[in-house]
This record gives structure tokens, sequence and C-alpha cells, in this order.
């Protein structure tokens, strides 16, 4: 019996599926500040700039990691659509409850989002310099609205419990998903 070699996964192609994920990642980002900031005009208007300005940051995340899958001649991820719809579901629910709600949600999402980099960074060392490259030109904005957010979040513990492990799991679950599509 004859086996059939499969073919190794190159380093580009490692790195290409990483900013395949990273690029729907921040698509359902730009849809979870789209959401929130439609929500916080009722429920947090304090925080619409905060939120116009996270969302801008993550419309050039995803416009840097489309611009270096373009030029891998690679399409965007098939978990995009889903990204940006459940994206933009969680900020309307989150932002329906205020600005507490709203940063609890920043806060979990982007602690997976650090800790994913973080890891993708290492796979990535002198394997992939142009997808660690993008990668890491995003990462003090994605720490910064994290730590902004979790400013907001002093005296809360009621949505950060409630909103941490749902958000938390979900945002693992389409990281996953992506890496596996």
């Amino acid at each position: 019996m004859t086996a059939i070699a499969q073919p190794l996964e190159t380093d580009t192609d490692l790195g290409s599926r990483i900013l395949k994920v990273n690029h729907a990642g921040e698509h359902g980002a730009v849809n979870i500040y789209a959401g929130q900031i439609r929500m916080a005009r009722l429920t947090a208007p304090h925080l619409l700039d905060e939120l116009t300005g996270f969302r801008a940051d993550e419309q050039r995340h995803r416009a840097l990691f489309w611009a270096e899958l373009e030029r891998r001649a690679r399409p965007r991820c098939r978990s995009y659509g889903l990204c940006g719809f459940g994206g933009y579901t969680l900020g309307l629910i989150t932002g329906a409850f205020g600005a507490r709600a709203i940063a609890a949600t920043t806060v979990a999402v982007e602690r997976v989002v650090l800790r994913h980099l973080a890891h993708q960074l290492e796979l990535l060392e002198g394997r992939d310099p142009a997808a660690a490259a993008a990668i890491s030109a995003i990462l003090e904005e994605e720490r910064e609205h994290h730590d902004t957010s979790a400013g907001h979040l002093r005296e809360d513990r009621f949505w950060s419990r409630l909103l941490s492990p749902v958000v938390s799991a979900s945002t693992e679950a389409v990281i996953w998903l992506g890496m596996k599509l």
C-alpha cells in the first residue's frame, strides 16, 4: 500500500492562516464597536468618542491585515461574515446595557486577543517576518483598548463576572473556528 504524502505547511502558510483569522477578527471588532456605538447613543453617550476612536483603530488593523493578505494573493477567512454578524450582534446586546457592559466586553475580547497575538508572534518568530510585523503593528492599540476599558470597571463586579466568561469563550471559539476553516 502506498502512502500519499501530505504537503508540509510552510512558514508563510502558517503566517497567512494567522493573518486571515486576524483580519476576520478585526472585522468582528469593527462590528462590535459599530453595534455598541449605535446603542451607546442611548445608554452611554459619554463613551461615543472613545468607541468611535476604537472602531477607527480596528478599521486600520483590518486594512493592514487585508493589505498583507492581498500582497500574498490570499483570500479572506471563511469566518469573515460570521465574525461581522456575531460582532455586531454582541455590540448591540452589550451596548444596550450601558457603559460598564460595553467596557467589560472590550476587556474580555482584548484579553483573549492580546494572549493570541503574543502566541502568534512566538510561532512566527524567525519564520514569517512580514506576518509578525503586521501583528506587532497593532499590539499597542489593542493593549490601549483593554487598559482604557479596564479603567471604566474599577468599581464593577457584576458585568465583568457575567460577560467575561461568555465573551472570552465566544472569542476563543471564533479564533479556533477561523484557524480550522
